[in-house]
């Protein structure tokens, strides 16, 4: 028991850790995922199951913040890389002073 108390917040620490480097769309869909299964399950729990609730809400939940993020990135501006130019454009190494 008292491996368990150490184990799980080891595993909940490791969990979110692996969420440091997700792209914008990543983002988008694993937090709708999230909240679409906790909403499953607190629905999920009113009929007697809560473990399927979950998994059809982290589904739909998933679904839904994937095309929210494809409809929010028309509305974004691409950004170009930074390719080391000053504000006339000449690069910032200036190689060829000659």
């Amino acid at each position: 028991m008292r491996s368990l108390r150490l184990a799980l917040p080891l595993l909940a620490a490791l969990g979110l850790s692996a969420c440091g480097n997700l792209n914008q769309t990543q983002q988008r869909t694993a937090t709708g995922a999230l909240a679409g299964g906790a909403a499953g399950g607190l629905i999920g729990s009113f009929s007697g199951d809560t473990g399927l609730g979950a998994l059809l809400g982290a589904g739909a939940g998933g679904l839904g913040g994937y095309l929210y993020d494809q409809s929010q990135q028309r509305y974004e501006p691409r950004r170009a890389p930074y390719r080391g130019r000053d504000d006339r454009g000449r690069g910032s190494d200036r190689r060829d002073w000659r």
